[in-house]
């Protein structure tokens, strides 16, 4: 019970105090001008918010090869496709895997891997939903190319959504990232997509909630083919 309450109450991240005070100065507000009903509502919001912008700690499996999921969310596709020209990653065909964050998950995304941020591209874009498959190319996003030390690259990107309005890097180009660190937040409902080396395949299924830092993604060092999924 005590472990519950605890991992309720994680840190906020730096980036959501401004977004949490607004909230609490808007709701005083309401106690002062409306009924207390509409306090109350605000009370709500701004937990929320706090929620929102939770950035809990996370333990990171290490191996060579293993690529870690970057999002809280849920796969919610895939697919080989043909990797975006932002990525700088010659056009290859890839497996891409699309992980979506609802505005009930936590937002700070983390590397998959370890390896320097070869190449940080931003899109501006559209916010249509996330959950598309053309938000991909028509929304606003943040492309990063991530090299291994086996020469092997992996692309990342965060895709805003209906609701997100801005994306946030706490990176550089030229930066020595390691697995399981964060690299940005993405602000209100969103996705990340992840492209894998060409050759990979998944190891998780459509479906599957995935944890930022800790869910292996797939594996670098095996061949196993795309895994199937069953609801239960």
């Amino acid at each position: 019970m005590l472990k519950s309450i605890q991992s309720a109450f994680v840190p906020v991240h730096p980036e959501g105090y401004r977004f949490v005070a607004i909230f609490a100065a808007v709701t005083l507000v309401l106690f002062w001008l409306l009924p207390d009903l509409f306090g109350w509502i605000g009370v709500v919001l701004t937990l929320w918010c706090a929620y929102f912008f939770r950035d809990p700690e996370r333990t990171t499996p290490l191996r060579d090869g293993l690529i870690i999921s970057p999002a809280d969310g849920r796969i919610s596709s895939i697919e080989t496709v043909m990797s975006p020209p932002e990525l700088d990653l010659d056009g290859e065909e890839r497996v891409r895997i699309s992980v979506f964050m609802n505005v009930f998950d936590v937002h700070v995304n983390r590397s998959p891997v370890d390896g320097e941020l070869a190449a940080l591209n931003y899109v501006p874009g559209k916010f249509i939903n996330a959950e598309l498959d053309k938000a991909s190319e028509d929304n606003e996003r943040q492309a990063l190319t991530i090299a291994m030390a086996d020469g092997q690259k992996l692309g990342v990107v965060q895709i805003a959504g209906l609701v997100a309005r801005r994306i946030v890097k706490f990176v550089k180009i030229g930066d020595q990232l390691l697995a399981g660190q964060r690299f940005g937040l993405i602000r209100f409902g969103s996705r990340v997509d992840v492209y894998l080396p060409p050759g990979h395949n998944a190891l998780v299924c459509v479906g599957q909630c995935a944890i930022a830092g800790e869910t292996v993604l797939a594996d670098l060092a095996h061949s196993e083919s795309t895994r199937n999924g069953r609801a239960a």
